[in-house]
């Protein structure tokens, strides 16, 4: 039996619009309708139920019954410990979703149903984490205003830079960034799409680099590769290699849509940092999703415990990166 099932207002959100949940379960459940939007990765419940279970999870979808669709959906994670439910619990964003044309007044039944449903369940917050806005402008706008209207403060205000990929790469580059890129060149450094097969090896490598820098380890090997498995077609492994076939640079790539690729956990020892072979590493992403008819390249946040990596901000401007948001919401229920 569902949880709850809400009845979106007809004037707001529009007429025959309703939210269903159904009842927490250890993962996310899929809707009753087709979706009438492409789901980015991280938010289908395939992927999430490959994310260890921190919680049970309530699924809302906001249904629009007359054309036998759903159009709208949001995956809580609830903590009994704490009292605060999150969305999302072990991804890079979560928060609302909703079918192109829909603005603030489609987020709110999602929201007052959540809210509702977690206030039953004892949460006491409710904690969102939202996509990058170049992802999707019109969204994220419309996901900002409604959270603003229902009180929720921003915890969290990031930068985050990305590539537009209509534009060539070395027209964005710095010249300092140029130099690098055709010093690579001259030692021989080439760009490779590598076979999961090499994903221990890459595992090994991508761990040394991060911890060689202070960086959080990367996923464990068998999650990242049950990814690769579940999801060949949004997974990807790049590298740069010198003129011995010895990894200069590593990356996996993530197709989070159909138009954003997400350049997830780019790594280099610090032995490389005079040739600085990530420039030709994103050369490569570049032109892959230029090629796959993407239109992003999401080059990711550089938020330390501490604050912005302004090292790291500078480098993506250098690289021609555009800037944008991503926004974390909290509110008290």
């Amino acid at each position: 039996m569902p949880f709850s099932v809400a009845a979106a207002a007809a004037g707001p959100a529009g007429a025959g619009l309703a939210v269903w949940a159904p009842a927490p379960a250890p993962g996310p459940a899929a809707p009753r309708h087709p979706l009438a939007f492409e789901p980015l990765l991280f938010l289908r419940p395939a992927h999430q139920a490959l994310q260890p279970p921190a919680g049970p999870v309530l699924s809302f979808y906001l249904e629009d019954a007359a054309r036998g669709r759903t159009v709208g959906q949001l995956f809580v994670v609830l903590d009994a410990a704490t009292g605060r439910a999150r969305s999302p619990g072990q991804a890079p964003f979560g928060a609302v979703q909703l079918a192109a044309g829909l603005g603030a007044a489609a987020v709110h039944p999602l929201l007052e149903a959540a809210e509702a449903a977690l206030r039953g369940l004892g949460q006491r917050r409710l904690a969102l984490r939202g996509h990058p806005f170049c992802y999707g402008p019109a969204g994220a706008a419309a996901q900002a205003e409604a959270l603003a209207q229902r009180g929720y403060r921003v915890a969290l205000a990031e930068q985050n830079y990305h590539l537009d990929l209509a534009r060539a790469y070395a027209a964005g580059l710095h010249p300092s960034e140029r130099r690098r890129l055709h010093k690579c060149a001259r030692h021989g450094l080439v760009v490779e799409q590598e076979h999961r097969w090499f994903l221990p090896r890459a595992h090994a490598f991508l761990s040394a680099c991060r911890q060689e820098r202070g960086q959080a380890p990367p996923l464990p090997l068998a999650r990242l590769e049950a990814l690769f498995e579940a999801f060949p077609d949004d997974h990807f492994l790049f590298s740069v290699r010198g003129p011995g076939g010895e990894w200069a640079a590593l990356a996996v790539a993530v197709r989070v849509s159909e138009r954003v690729l997400y350049n997830f956990y780019p790594a280099s020892p610090l032995s490389q940092n005079a040739l600085s072979p990530v420039v030709l590493l994103n050369e490569g992403l570049h032109a892959f999703g230029r090629a796959s008819g993407m239109a992003v390249l999401d080059l990711g946040t550089s938020t330390l415990p501490t604050g912005p990596n302004a090292s790291l901000l500078r480098f993506k401007r250098h690289l021609g990166g555009t800037a944008g948001l991503r926004l974390s919401w909290e509110k008290d229920l």
